[in-house]
């Protein structure tokens, strides 16, 4: 196979959560093992930071990975989903992983005829393991896929687990409240400190018992003020007064602010676990983090004249934040929406402004909710305006009608943002 058929191979062959939604879930970790106990265990040859929860994750494995490459030591990074292109999901200081191998791998794993069944995530996470131990990477920042517990990257030992936070999202399989989504997102093992990155009430009372059980040390993020205050600039945001002086984080929106404490408490962990990290390396890390590993899609700045931002953001979580964020933005709002068909978006609706001009869409995946059904259900939450067909159509049409000090927004899904980022490029 070539590298397209390699594709099509892990795109339709294997089931993908990305594409196909609750088909392709599989919890437990049997078929990780098995998969991984075949090409040699590679995650045991390096250390691991494993970072999990429900929105930030992604951004606070990032600028982590960013700290430690800036640190000196040869970092790998495993990601998902991919906005672009898969090889997005691996990357070892910062470099998506070689074309061959990709092929290479799976040509190897087909030669196998392993007994087993993997999904596309248990296979590209195994692909991403081993290719961190034929680079000799010194660390490598593992997020999670869906949930923690049960995840297939839980396979790892970690050095440290980060938990970002919990909020509702893909209830179908952790579980209708936050207590329950909470129990299943707490990947806590034996013996390994934890992060947790925002907790409270009942949500904190599941970490502090699953820690306990477990033995493993806790800090909860926002129990210490990180930083003293947090500005936004034209180059990113300020943090003033963190234990490292004054940071400059490329990375904007109010989510920041709690990814940022968060981060500051692991590298504090990883400090005192024996890594070198460096004031000067976490402000490189912090003000560099889309060049230095390929970071995009957070509140994430297209132009200025109309003001063009897309986010990934997707569940209640993600727009209690982008709903300030939004409020914010300069004239009136043009907003591209789409989002998947599994997903319960009253709650999303409802967050939404409803003073500005909607362009409702849908992406290029098999889960997209159709633009249409999305209309209607918009209606009854009061927002108004008009179904496309595809993301590059919606987006153009809210570019033509948006004057120059008004703003255009596109989200509501991974997968519209990826629409979007594959059609400009």
């Amino acid at each position: 196979m070539d590298y397209n058929e390699t594709l099509d191979f892990l795109y339709t062959q294997l089931p993908m959560f990305q594409r196909v939604g609750a088909p392709a879930y599989k919890p437990g970790l049997d078929t990780s093992k098995a998969l991984a106990a075949a090409f040699g265990n590679p995650h045991n040859l390096y250390t691991t930071v494993h970072v999990g929860g429900t929105n930030g994750k992604g951004s606070t494995a990032h600028t982590l990975a960013a700290i430690l490459q800036e640190s000196g030591y040869k970092t790998g990074l495993y990601t998902s989903p991919h906005l672009v292109d898969f090889r997005e999901r691996i990357r070892v200081n910062g470099k998506m992983i070689p074309k061959d191998e990709v092929v290479d791998f799976v040509r190897r794993f087909k030669s196998k005829n392993l007994p087993i069944a993997p999904s596309f995530f248990e296979l590209t996470m195994v692909m991403a393991f081993e290719y961190f131990a034929k680079e000799h990477v010194d660390i490598a920042v593992i997020e999670v896929g869906l949930g923690g517990r049960l995840d297939s990257t839980n396979i790892i030992t970690p050095l440290l687990s980060v938990i970002t936070n919990i909020s509702r999202d893909h209830m179908q399989f952790l579980g209708n409240t936050l207590p329950e989504i909470a129990s299943e997102k707490a990947g806590i093992k034996h013996g390994v400190p934890v992060v947790i990155g925002e907790s409270s009430g009942a949500v904190r009372r599941v970490f502090a018992e699953k820690a306990a059980e477990m033995t493993a040390p806790t800090v909860y993020a926002d129990d210490t003020p990180a930083f003293a205050s947090a500005t936004p600039t034209t180059d990113g945001m300020l943090y003033r007064g963190t234990p490292y002086g004054d940071i400059t984080g490329q990375l904007t929106g109010e989510c920041q602010l709690k990814n940022t404490a968060t981060i500051l408490a692991a590298v504090s962990e990883l400090q005192k676990a024996g890594l070198h990290i460096t004031p000067d390396a976490i402000k490189r890390g912090f003000a560099r983090v889309c060049e230095t590993t390929g970071l995009a899609g957070r509140w994430m700045k297209l132009s200025n004249e109309p003001f063009t931002v897309c986010d990934t953001g997707h569940n209640e979580g993600g727009w209690s934040y982008l709903a300030g964020q939004l409020a914010k933005a300069p004239g009136e709002k043009h907003m591209v929406i789409g989002f998947v068909n599994d997903k319960d978006v009253s709650h999303i609706l409802g967050m939404m402004p409803h003073d500005a001009r909607y362009y409702f869409t849908q992406a290029s995946v098999n889960r997209a909710l159709p633009a249409a059904d999305l209309a209607r259900l918009a209606e009854e939450s009061g927002l108004h305006g008009k179904a496309y067909a595809t993301v590059a159509e919606a987006y153009n049409a809210a570019r033509r009608h948006a004057d120059p000090g008004d703003t255009v927004f596109i989200g509501g899904s991974t997968f519209v943002v990826a629409d979007l980022l594959t059609y400009i490029q």
